[in-house]
């Protein structure tokens, strides 16, 4: 087993661990984040993690808080203990932070931000956490801010803030929040990808019992909404017209394949023929045209 460098052993140790320097901490000693939006899933991408722990032990460490009933709670590198368990490990490198619980939650979100393959739910619930402990980091305006509209709007709308760290837009990060608003079964379909974001967006507008409505029609018609279907689902609903009539109507409407058709406008077109040219006479020449550039391709292929 490799032990990192300069890493004081917590467990040896009578005197307080020091905030802010690298300790070896007992695995038994560290516990993950309540309600942290992030799963720890035994995919590839934990075999090759633990493969790595095995070879070179944890190269960066995690960092924790210390909790009040005891050990420490993580803050950031939940999967890297859970490889280093797999992996057979007693303890591991770790930083201890003294961090409040919103200074927590939002160091912790910040850590993940740039991992691959986290699901729309991860990311939805993550971004809302974000959010609220940013806002009541940021306090509420005062009373005679009120009539402020737009200072009262710069005060809550971190948003844009957070998508720039994310790397995403401030609609982004309102949209995926509005996916907290689904049923679990439909965000269970969001992260299988059988529902896509942008009707996703819609239909989390819907109240619980419309959704709840539309997965038996889901079910019934073995298919899943479109943006469009979504968009007209949300606009009935606003307007107290949506029902299981309504619905199964729209559900029912065949999508629109997507055209493969070439417009070509005469206008374009005539500055490459003369006015004695019909349109029949015109679609000829082009497609003459194109079957000696075919021919040429085949032949500059085939040497």
């Amino acid at each position: 087993m490799i032990n990192s460098p300069n890493a004081a052993d917590v467990r040896t140790s009578s005197a307080p661990p020091v905030i802010g320097v690298i300790h070896s901490i007992s695995l038994s000693e560290l516990y993950p984040m309540p309600n942290s939006p992030f799963q720890i899933r035994d995919d590839a991408a934990m075999t090759d993690l633990i493969d790595s722990v095995q070879q070179y032990g944890v190269l960066i460490p995690v960092e924790v808080r210390p909790r009040s009933e005891g050990g420490y709670e993580i803050i950031s590198g939940a999967r890297r203990k859970h490889a280093s368990e797999l992996a057979n490990l007693e303890s591991m490198p770790a930083i201890i932070r003294d961090l409040d619980d919103d200074d927590a939650i939002i160091r912790m979100v910040d850590s993940n931000f740039q991992r691959e393959n986290t699901l729309p739910s991860e990311r939805a619930r993550a971004f809302k956490m974000r959010m609220e402990a940013a806002k009541r980091k940021a306090g509420r305006p005062r009373k005679e801010e009120k009539d402020n509209a737009p200072k009262i709007s710069a005060n809550f709308r971190s948003d844009d803030a957070v998508g720039e760290l994310a790397g995403v837009s401030g609609d982004t990060v309102r949209n995926m929040i509005s996916l907290t608003q689904l049923v679990p079964e439909l965000m269970r379909m969001v992260d299988e990808k059988k529902i896509a974001l942008p009707p996703a967006y819609q239909i989390a507008a819907l109240p619980e019992n419309e959704q709840k409505l539309l997965l038996e029609t889901i079910d019934s018609e073995q298919a899943t909404p479109s943006l469009s279907q979504a968009q007209r689902m949300r606009k009935l609903s606003q307007s107290g017209e949506l029902n299981e009539d309504t619905m199964l109507n729209i559900m029912m409407e065949q999508k629109k394949p997507i055209s493969n058709d070439v417009m070509l406008s005469g206008e374009k077109l005539r500055k490459y023929f003369s006015k004695s040219y019909s349109p029949a006479k015109i679609e000829e020449t082009i497609f003459k045209l194109l079957d000696a550039w075919l021919r040429k391709r085949q032949r500059d292929q085939s040497r």
